[in-house]
Parts: structure tokens; C-alpha cells; sequence
């Protein structure tokens, strides 16, 4: 059993394609195997638009990828769809727009201009105008979770005590210390991100590989290769021990 997983993209498009080239070199070596994007392709980056038209386009040209739903895809596809409708996981006084989320930078990706200094109603109008209808179709689509072989890949994680077909999407977008405290397992080793950490971490019964690209640091890979993890980089495997 042979697995990729990409942590949070955030809209770098330039790091997504980097990272696809250390899997593609690695892959040369050890035959194909599916590839697992945890979620946040868009926000804070500046090509939001040019990541969700790459992913769209391998899976449609058969790659075997996986995307998967983070907090920031529901938040976007949110505001496309009704800006008024508050995102369940989001405080009251925070928009889709505000500074630090990042809407901002992904609408500018579509080609609008100044879409967090202008009133709301014209920005929607103008990104309804913008965003393609197969990408908003893509991304409200997106699944919330991924299972194989004894791992389970999701963006923020899960509520510990819960069943996988009963949770709440809300908790597998936007979940932290009831997880992120958790010290038993989980059943199966759960692969996620939206907690930005500095470096792919390995705690045991689950799996961080958020390195903080929205902030200035790199897009992480890793593989799981029979009961094994490594952190891929242009060094090549390194081991990722809990």
C-alpha cells in the first residue's frame, strides 16, 4: 500500500507544482499511486484560481488524485453562492473578505479589482462573472474525506468518539483542540492539515502536514508506503517517525 498526501495549498500554485514533481521523480522510482490533496486550495496565495484549474484538469485527464474539502473551499464556495449566508464555523464579526482569510487575494486571482476595498453586492456580482461555473461546480463538490487502508484523510480531522459516517462537516473542516488533544487513536491514522505547524509532524495516531504555506512556508508531501511514512523532498525520503 503506496499513498501520497499534500498538505494545504493555499493558492501557490507554483509550490503545488514542485511538490508534484518531487512525486513524480519518486514515482519513477516506485510506481504510480494515488495522490491526496487535504484541502484550503484557495486564500492568502496568489493563484487560487490557477490551483483549482491544475487539480481540475488532472482529474479529468485521469491522474489519480483525491482533492478534498478544507474550511477556505466551503468559505469560497460559500460567498459564490450566498455572501449573506454565515459559515458555520467563522465568528460572527469575520468575512469571507476580511484580511486575514484571505478572500481577498482569490477573488484578485479571477482578475477582480480590488475585491476587498469595494462594497459587497458589486464584488459578488463581479465574481459570479469571474469564477468559472465548473469551478464552483468543483469545488462544492469536493468530498469531505478519504479512506484507505488503514488511514483516513480529511482536512482539519475528526471528533474523537464519533463515527466517521456520523460526523459533522463543520468538525472535518474546521475541528482543532478536541482533536488536536487527543492522545488515543482513532481507529484508522488520520492524515490532515489546517493547523499550521512548521514541518509534517508525526504524533502517533495521526499525521500533521500543514507547513504553513499560507504563511510564507513550504508546501509539504508525504508518503505512506507500507506502514511506513516519509516526508518527500528534493533530498529525497526522509522518515517520519511518531
Amino acid at each position: 500500500m503506496r499513498a501520497y498526501a499534500i498538505g494545504d495549498i493555499h493558492g501557490h500554485l507554483g509550490l503545488l507544482h514542485g511538490v508534484h514533481d518531487l512525486i513524480a521523480k519518486d514515482m519513477a522510482q516506485n510506481g504510480p499511486a494515488p495522490v491526496v490533496h487535504v484541502g484550503d486550495l484557495v486564500d492568502r496565495g496568489p493563484d487560487s484560481a490557477g490551483v483549482i484549474e491544475f487539480l481540475l484538469q488532472g482529474m479529468a485527464q485521469g491522474q489519480d488524485w483525491v482533492v478534498l474539502k478544507g474550511n477556505h473551499d466551503r468559505m469560497f464556495w460559500r460567498f459564490l453562492n450566498d455572501p449573506a449566508d454565515p459559515e458555520p464555523g467563522l465568528r460572527a464579526e469575520l468575512g469571507w473578505l476580511h484580511p486575514r482569510l484571505g478572500g481577498a487575494e482569490t477573488l484578485a486571482s479571477y482578475g477582480l479589482h480590488a475585491p476587498g476595498d469595494r462594497p459587497l453586492a458589486p464584488v459578488h456580482a463581479d465574481a459570479i462573472a469571474a469564477v468559472p461555473q465548473a469551478h464552483r461546480d468543483f469545488v462544492e463538490n469536493l468530498p469531505t474525506s478519504h479512506q484507505m487502508d488503514g488511514l483516513l484523510f480529511v482536512h482539519a480531522g475528526i471528533r474523537p468518539g464519533i463515527a466517521l459516517q456520523d460526523q459533522q462537516e463543520t468538525d472535518l473542516l474546521w475541528i482543532r483542540a478536541p482533536f488536536l488533544e487527543h492522545q488515543g487513536s482513532f481507529g484508522p491514522l488520520v492524515i490532515h492539515g489546517h493547523t499550521a505547524i512548521d514541518t509534517p509532524t508525526h504524533y502517533g495516531n495521526r499525521i500533521n502536514i500543514d507547513s504553513s504555506a499560507a504563511y510564507g512556508g513550504p508546501l509539504s508531501v508525504i508518503v505512506i508506503d507500507g506502514g511506513q511514512v516519509f516526508h518527500l523532498t528534493p533530498k529525497g525520503r526522509i522518515p517520519l517517525q511518531p
